[in-house]
C-alpha cells in the first residue's frame, strides 16, 4: 500500500511542478511522513525531489537566467546547510508527550511539532489569494534565497518561496522554468549531501538497502513519469486548483503530524 500511495503522489505532484515551479516536496513530504520517521521522510523527499530536478535541469537548464541563479542560488545553498543543522538538532530531541487516541499511542516530538507548524504556514500561503498577487523587487533576491534555502534544508519547503520571488522579477516564462530547475537542483545536491553526513552517516547504506530505500526509488521513478505526463496532460489544470488542493492536504497532514498521530 505504501508503494502505491507514494507512486501516485509523486506522479501527480511531479507533473504539477512543471508549471508551478513547486509542489513536489510540498505534497510528497506528508506522504512519506505517513510511512517513515519525519527526519527520514525529509531526506527521502529530498532524494526524489533531487532526481526530479536532475531531469528538469537537463531538459530546461539552458533556458535559465544565470545571473539570477547566482544572486538567489548562492544564498539559498548556504542557508540550506543551516536548515539541515536545525533539523538535526530537532531530530535528536526527546518526545514532548504521549497520549492514547482510539486505542493507539500518539507521540508528539519537537520535530513533528516543528514540521506541523511549517506545513500550516505554507498551507496558509497556498490558500491565501494575496500570495498570488505578491510583487517582489529584485533587490530582495538574496533574502529570498536565504529564506527558501533555509526552509528547503529544514523541511524541503523551498519551491513556493523561490517561485514567489522569481515569478515577480520580470523574466520570461521559459527563463522562470529553467532558473527554477537549476536553483532547485543545486540546493537539493547540497542538502542531500548534508542529510547523508549529519543525519545518517555510516547508516546510509543500510537505509538504501531497506524497504525505505525501495520506497524512495519508487517515488523517484514515478516523479520521472510525472514530468513526462505533465508536459502533455496536466497543463489543463489551473494553478488555483493546484494551490487549493495543496493547501488543504497540508493542513490535514499538519494537524495529524502535530497531534502525534503520524
Amino acid at each position: 500500500m505504501a508503494f502505491v500511495v507514494v507512486a501516485v503522489a509523486a506522479l501527480l505532484a511531479s507533473g504539477l511542478t512543471m508549471f508551478s515551479g513547486f509542489g513536489l516536496g510540498t505534497l510528497l513530504l506528508p506522504v512519506f511522513a505517513l510511512f517513515l520517521p519525519v527526519e527520514l521522510a525529509v531526506a527521502a523527499t529530498a532524494l526524489v525531489h533531487g532526481a526530479n530536478n536532475v531531469l528538469k535541469a537537463g531538459l530546461l537548464g539552458k533556458l535559465a537566467d544565470f545571473k539570477l541563479v547566482l544572486r538567489f542560488g548562492v544564498p539559498a545553498i548556504v542557508a540550506a546547510l543551516g536548515g539541515v543543522y536545525v533539523l538535526k538538532l530537532l531530530s535528536g530531541m526527546p518526545e514532548l508527550w504521549t497520549y492514547s487516541l482510539f486505542g493507539r499511542q500518539a507521540v508528539v516530538t519537537p520535530i513533528k511539532l516543528a514540521m506541523a507548524i511549517l506545513m500550516t504556514g505554507f498551507a496558509v500561503l497556498e490558500l491565501h489569494p494575496r500570495f498570488e498577487k505578491l510583487e517582489i523587487d529584485r533587490r530582495w533576491l538574496p533574502l529570498g534565497g536565504v529564506l527558501s534555502g533555509f526552509f528547503g534544508g529544514l523541511s524541503g519547503h523551498q519551491g513556493a518561496l523561490r517561485s514567489a520571488f522569481l515569478a515577480k522579477v520580470g523574466i520570461s516564462p521559459q527563463a522562470f522554468v529553467g532558473t527554477n530547475a537549476v536553483i532547485g537542483l543545486l540546493v537539493d545536491l547540497v542538502r542531500i549531501s548534508a542529510y547523508a553526513a549529519l543525519l545518517f552517516g555510516a547508516g546510509l547504506t543500510d537505509v538504501a538497502r531497506s524497504q525505505e530505500g525501495a520506497l524512495v526509488a519508487v517515488g523517484a521513478l514515478a516523479a520521472f513519469a510525472g514530468v513526462i505526463v505533465g508536459k502533455r496532460v496536466l497543463h489543463k489544470i489551473t494553478m488555483a486548483t493546484v494551490q487549493r488542493t495543496t493547501g488543504v492536504l497540508l493542513l490535514l497532514i499538519a494537524l495529524l503530524l502535530g497531534a502525534g498521530v503520524i
